[in-house]
């Protein structure tokens, strides 16, 4: 269990500490539970990059990590995407339906392709793309902004944003996918044909 995995492990902790604030502040409209809720989200934001920098600067990679890493940014985002797109009436400013719908498709699209791949390939290569990341950060600024009940048009203008580079940076994860499965020789008409003979 290394440094960069207990790091890991304490945002996944932090979610339902999060969703539970920010339910709570929407039914009780206590600010306490609003600031609690903004607070736990960013400190699992920023531990985010710190126990990435931590895996690469120390040699901490692992196997496990490569796991629980993605799992905890999709825990916080899908859940604070959630949380900031439902109807929780003047308490809380709302995000589009369509913020939420774009990054759970994509997130769903990503499990299934990665399930496939590693199915037929037996290793699945993630390259890391600067539009995946800044999408990222994207989606976190705008369920921060949501919290914080801050401009509205502009939160609108953030969700758009994230929304389109998000998209963008799944088309680009589905082409390197497709990449992987063209070059395993399980996908080879040839190989295949041999094999049913």
């Amino acid at each position: 269990m290394t440094t960069a995995n207990k790091i890991t492990i304490l945002r996944i902790l932090l979610v339902p500490f999060f969703i539970s604030q920010v339910i709570y502040y929407a039914q009780t409209g206590n600010e306490l539970c609003r600031l609690l809720s903004i607070f736990s989200f960013a400190i699992a934001s920023i531990s985010d990059g710190i126990d990435g920098y931590i895996a690469r600067k120390y040699h901490q990679q692992s196997e496990l990590g490569a796991i629980l890493d993605p799992l905890a940014d999709k825990l916080l985002l899908a859940s604070g995407a959630v949380l900031v797109s439902i109807d929780n009436g003047p308490i809380l400013p709302r995000v589009p339906a369509w913020f939420v719908i774009t990054i759970m498709s994509r997130d769903v699209l990503l499990l299934i392709g990665t399930l496939v791949i590693h199915t037929i390939c037996g290793k699945v290569t993630v390259k890391p793309r600067f539009t995946g990341k800044l999408s990222t950060v994207l989606q976190m600024t705008t369920i921060l902004w949501a919290l914080f009940k801050w401009d509205q048009t502009i939160l609108i203008r953030l969700a758009a944003g994230a929304a389109v580079l998000t998209t963008i940076s799944g088309l680009l994860y589905v082409k390197d996918g497709m990449q992987q499965l063209g070059a395993s020789p399980a996908s080879s008409a040839v190989n295949h044909k041999n094999h049913n003979s």
